[in-house]
C-alpha cells in the first residue's frame, strides 16, 4: 500500500508542480509520514527532490549565476545544517501530549507539531495571492538563503522564500529558473549530511522496512510525473487545483500537529 500510495503521490506531486504552485517536497512529505516517522519522511522526501533538482540541474544549471549562488546558497547550505540538526534534536524528544481517540492512542510530539505547524503556515501562504507577489530586493540575498535554508533543513519548505528572494536578484528567466535549483541541489546535500547521521544512528530499524526501495520507486515516479507534467502543461495555473491542494496540505498539516497523523 505504501508503495501506491506514496509512488502515485510523487508522479502526481512532480507533474503538478508545474502549475499547481506547491513544490515536490511539500506535497510528497506527507505520503511519507503516513508511513514512518517524520525525521525517516522528511529524509526520504530530501532524497527524492534532490534526484530530481539534480536531473534539472542538467538541462538548466548552465544558465545558474554564481555570484548569486554565493551570496544565496553558501549561507542557506550553513543554516540547512541548523534546521536539519534542529530536526533530528526534535525527534529524540518525549511526547508533550497523549490521548485516546476511537481506542486508539495518539502522541502529539514536538517533531510532529513543529512539521504539521509549517506545513500549514506554507500551504496558506502558497494560496495568497500576495505573498506569490512577494520579493525582496538584492542586497537581502544573504538573508533569504539563511531562511530558506534553515526551513529546508528543518521541514524541506525552502521553495517560497527562495522564489521571493530570487526574484529581484536581476536574473532573467533561464538564470532565475537555473540558479534556483543548483541552490535546492545545495541545500539538499547539506541537509541530508545531517539527515544521514541521525537516520543511521536514531532511525537504522527503519532501513529493513524497504525505505530504500520505496524512495528509489518514489525518485523514478517522480521523474515520469516531471517528463509527463512539462510534456501536458506549459506555465499554466490552474488556481481551483491550486486550492484544493492548499486545503488538503492544511488539513494534513493539522493532523500530523495533533498527533491524528
Amino acid at each position: 500500500m505504501e508503495y501506491l500510495v506514496v509512488c502515485a503521490v510523487a508522479l502526481f506531486a512532480a507533474a503538478l508542480t508545474l502549475f499547481s504552485g506547491f513544490g515536490l517536497g511539500t506535497v510528497l512529505l506527507p505520503a511519507f509520514a503516513l508511513f514512518f516517522p517524520i525525521p525517516v519522511a522528511i529524509a526520504a522526501t530530501a532524497v527524492v527532490h534532490l534526484a530530481n533538482n539534480i536531473f534539472k540541474v542538467g538541462l538548466v544549471g548552465r544558465q545558474a549565476d554564481k555570484p548569486v549562488l554565493i551570496q544565496f546558497a553558501l549561507p542557506g547550505a550553513l543554516a540547512a545544517l541548523v534546521g536539519a540538526a534542529l530536526l533530528n534534536g526534535f525527534a529524540g524528544l518525549t511526547p508533550v501530549a497523549v490521548y485516546s481517540l476511537s481506542e486508539r492512542i495518539h502522541e502529539i510530539t514536538i517533531v510532529k507539531l513543529i512539521i504539521g505547524s509549517v506545513i500549514v503556515v506554507f500551504a496558506l501562504l502558497d494560496l495568497m495571492p500576495r505573498f506569490q507577489k512577494l520579493a525582496f530586493e538584492r542586497k537581502y540575498l544573504p538573508l533569504g538563503g539563511i531562511l530558506s535554508g534553515f526551513f529546508g533543513g528543518l521541514s524541506g519548505h525552502q521553495g517560497a522564500l527562495r522564489s521571493a528572494f530570487l526574484i529581484k536578484a536581476g536574473l532573467n528567466k533561464e538564470a532565475f529558473i537555473g540558479t534556483s535549483t543548483v541552490a535546492a541541489v545545495i541545500v539538499d546535500l547539506a541537509r541530508l549530511l545531517v539527515y544521514g547521521a541521525g537516520f543511521y544512528i536514531a532511525q537504522f530499524a527503519q532501513l529493513d522496512s524497504g525505505i530504500g526501495g520505496l524512495v528509489f520507486a518514489a525518485t523514478f515516479a517522480a521523474f515520469v510525473g516531471s517528463y509527463l507534467g512539462a510534456r501536458l502543461v506549459k506555465k499554466v495555473t490552474l488556481r481551483a487545483l491550486q486550492i484544493i491542494v492548499g486545503v488538503m496540505l492544511v488539513v494534513i498539516g493539522v493532523g500530523m500537529a495533533s498527533g491524528l497523523i
